[in-house]
C-alpha cells in the first residue's frame, strides 16, 4: 500500500524499474486489481503453483510467441491477453472447474487484503486510510462497463466477484448483497462506475424496460444504493460532458475538455437512444450516456417514469494508471500509464514518426491525461467516516490540483454567508452537495458556492453553477452559469517555456439564485470551476526534447498544449 508514496513498475522479469515518489501524500487510497485476471496472473507469475508451465502463461510472460489465431483474434500481441479466456477461463492456466485460479486468487486478495491492513494508520493521527477494493472489469463487446468495488472494512467475501461471474452488474450488486450477508460484522461495498466517456451508451442504460414495474424499482432502487459516486475524470479521459449529443439542448464551450474519443477524424457516429460496441478500440457509436452530466438527467427523467432515481450520484475523481501510484496527477511530472510501455517521454508522446500509432480508444498516447482526484468532505479521515460521505455523495472532483470546493443549497440560507461561517451556515439552513431539496418551493433556493485554489496549483478563474433538467419529452437541456471571477480576466501561458502570468484568485465565493427557476421542474445543479491556463503535460514534456526530435503528437492540432484544470462538486437535486 505505499503505492500511494511511492511505486514501482515491474519488467517481465518482475525487476522493478523506476522509483516514483509523489509530491504530496494522499488521504485515503485503494488498490483496485482486475477481479476477473488475479487468479490468472498469480498463478502465471509464481513457478510452485499449478498452470505456470502452461503455454499460456508462457506466451504471458514472453517465452513463447502468441499463437497465431490468438493474435489474429484479439486484434495485437498483448502478451496479457494470452491469459484471457473468451467466455470464461483458459483451462491450461486455470485447470479442472477453474480450481487453480481460484486458489490462486483467494491466495493474492488474501495478500491484497492484509497490505491494506498494515497501512491502515487506526491511531488518533489518521494520517493515511486505506480500503479494500478490487475492480469489476465487464468489457462486453469492448465497451468498458467496468467498476472500482469499495468495502467499507476489512470485512469483506471470500473472493471478489468479477464480471466471469457476474456479466450484469445488477448480479453483481445481489451477489455482493449476498455474500455480505455471510460474512461475519458489517460487510458493505459500493460500486463506482468507471471511465464511462468509454462505454458506447452502457455505463448508463435503462437495462430494466421491459421488466414488470416492481422488479424495475427494485433494480433502479439497487443502483441508487450501491453507486452513490462516479468517476469524473480519469487517465483515459474526462466524463462530464461532450458538444452536440442527441437532444441535448443547451451551449457549454467547455464540454470539450480532455476527451479521449470524438474530437477528430475518429469521430463516432452518435448512438442516439441505442447502444453500440468497441469503443475500447475507438469503434462503435458514443452517446449521450457515456456522460455523468447526461446521466444525471436521466435519472430525474426516470423518476418521473418509475418513481425511482438510479442516477442520483456524486463525482469523484481517479487515475486509473497501472503503475500502482494512485495520486500521481502533477502535470509537470507525469510518469505515464502503464510501466515500461510508456517508461519514456518518447513513448508518452506515441513514438517519433508514428503518426498512425494510436493508444487506448484510437487516440495516441499523448490523449490520455494524469488522471484526477476524489475529495471527500468528512468528519475523519477514518474508514467509516469516509464511506458514511461517499454513500450521502458529499463529494468531489478534481482534474489534479487540490482545489477545494463548497456547495450549498436552500431556501433559508443566509445572503451573507460567503462572509459568515459559509460551512456552518450552509448545513445548518441548507443541504450540501450530494443533497436533495424536496419539497415544492415557491422561488429558487439560494445557492451558495465557493472554491479554495490549490496552495501549490495555479490562481483560479472562475466559478460556475450548471443547471440540468428534463423536459418530459426526451430533450435534455443544460444551462452553464458564470457566478465569480471572470473568462477575460488576461491571464495567459508562455507555450515557450510553461511561465504563467495574469490575475487570479485563491478563493472565490458566491450566492446566485436560478433566473429560470420552475417551482414544478426538477433540476440538479452542481459547482464547477476552473483554474487559469497552464501547460498541459504533453506539452511540457514535448519542451523537453530537441525541437528536431519530438514526435507526431507535439505538431498534432488535436493535441491541446494548454489545459485549463477544474474541479466539479456533486449536485444539488431539486425533487418537487
Amino acid at each position: 500500500m505505499r503505492a500511494a508514496r511511492k511505486s514501482v513498475p515491474f519488467d517481465e522479469n518482475r525487476v522493478g524499474q523506476r522509483r516514483i515518489q509523489l509530491q504530496r501524500p494522499l488521504d485515503f487510497a485503494a488498490v483496485t486489481d482486475h477481479a476477473e485476471w488475479i487468479g490468472e496472473i498469480n498463478v502465471c507469475s509464481s513457478p510452485a503453483l499449478d498452470g505456470y508451465d502452461s503455454e499460456s502463461c508462457q506466451a504471458f510472460r514472453g517465452e513463447i510467441d502468441m499463437p497465431d489465431s490468438l493474435v489474429s483474434r484479439i486484434g495485437g500481441k498483448t502478451r496479457f491477453l494470452s491469459i484471457v479466456g473468451f467466455g470464461g477461463r483458459k483451462a491450461d492456466v486455470c485447470g479442472p472447474g477453474d480450481s487453480w485460479c481460484r486458489a490462486a486468487l483467494k491466495s493474492a486478495w488474501a495478500q491484497t487484503g492484509a497490505a491494506a491492513e498494515h497501512y491502515y494508520d487506526r491511531s488518533e493521527d489518521c494520517a493515511f486510510t486505506t480500503f479494500h477494493g478490487y475492480e469489476y472489469s465487464n468489457s462486453y463487446g469492448r465497451s468498458k462497463i467496468h467498476r472500482n468495488v469499495i468495502f467499507r472494512n476489512e470485512r469483506v467475501p471470500e473472493l471478489p466477484v468479477s464480471s466471469l461471474e457476474q456479466p450484469d452488474p445488477v448480479g453483481l450488486w445481489d451477489t455482493l448483497d449476498a455474500l455480505c450477508r455471510d460474512v461475519d460484522g458489517d460487510c458493505e461495498a459500493i460500486s463506482i462506475p468507471h471511465n464511462p466517456n468509454v462505454s458506447n451508451g452502457r455505463s448508463f442504460g435503462i437495462f430494466w424496460r421491459d421488466e414488470p414495474l416492481d422488479e424495475q424499482r427494485r433494480q433502479a432502487s439497487l443502483r441508487a444504493r450501491y453507486e452513490p459516486v462516479v468517476e469524473m475524470m480519469q487517465v483515459k479521459g474526462e466524463s462530464e460532458c461532450k458538444p452536440g449529443l442527441w437532444q441535448v439542448f443547451g451551449e457549454d464551450e467547455l464540454c470539450d475538455f480532455e476527451k479521449i474519443r470524438g474530437l477528430d477524424e475518429l469521430a463516432p457516429e452518435d448512438c442516439k437512444d441505442g447502444y453500440g460496441a468497441g469503443a475500447i478500440m475507438g469503434l462503435g457509436c458514443q452517446s449521450r450516456l457515456d456522460f455523468a452530466r447526461y446521466a444525471i438527467i436521466e435519472g430525474m427523467a426516470e423518476e418521473a417514469r418509475i418513481g425511482v432515481n438510479p442516477y442520483r450520484f456524486g463525482f469523484a475523481g481517479s487515475t486509473d494508471t497501472h503503475n500502482a501510484s494512485p495520486g500521481d496527477v502533477d502535470e509537470d511530472s507525469f510518469d505515464g500509464c502503464c510501466a515500461v510501455r510508456d517508461a519514456t517521454v518518447e513513448a508518452r508522446l506515441g513514438g517519433k514518426d508514428d503518426a498512425v500509432k494510436k493508444g487506448f480508444a484510437g487516440r495516441s498516447n499523448a490523449a490520455r491525461n494524469p488522471g484526477g482526484l476524489m475529495g471527500v468532505w468528512a468528519e475523519e479521515n477514518s474508514r467509516d467516516s469516509l464511506f458514511d460521505a461517499m454513500q450521502r455523495r458529499e463529494v468531489f472532483a478534481t482534474s489534479g490540483p487540490r482545489m477545494v470546493p463548497r456547495f450549498f443549497a436552500g431556501p433559508s440560507l443566509p445572503d451573507s454567508i460567503c462572509a459568515d461561517e459559509l460551512a456552518s451556515q450552509g448545513y445548518r439552513h441548507g443541504v450540501p452537495m450530494g443533497g436533495v431539496l424536496d419539497g415544492r418551493l415557491e422561488t429558487s433556493p439560494l445557492f451558495a458556492a465557493a472554491v479554495w485554489a490549490d496552495s501549490a496549483g495555479g490562481l483560479l478563474q472562475r466559478l460556475q453553477v450548471i443547471k440540468v433538467w428534463h423536459d418530459g419529452e426526451g430533450g435534455f437541456n443544460q444551462a452553464v452559469h458564470d457566478v465569480a471571477g471572470n473568462a477575460d480576466n488576461g491571464a495567459s501561458v508562455n507555450l515557450n517555456n510553461c511561465s504563467v502570468s495574469g490575475p487570479g484568485e485563491t478563493q472565490l465565493c458566491a450566492t446566485w439564485r436560478d433566473p429560470a427557476f420552475d417551482p414544478d421542474q426538477p433540476a440538479a445543479y452542481y459547482l464547477r470551476a476552473l483554474e487559469n491556463p497552464s501547460c498541459r503535460w504533453s506539452w511540457r514534456q514535448c519542451l523537453s526534447l530537441p525541437e528536431g526530435e519530438r514526435p507526431d503528437a507535439c505538431s498534432d492540432p488535436q493535441i491541446p498544449r494548454e489545459i485549463q484544470e477544474r474541479v466539479w462538486s456533486s449536485p444539488v437535486w431539486y425533487s418537487p
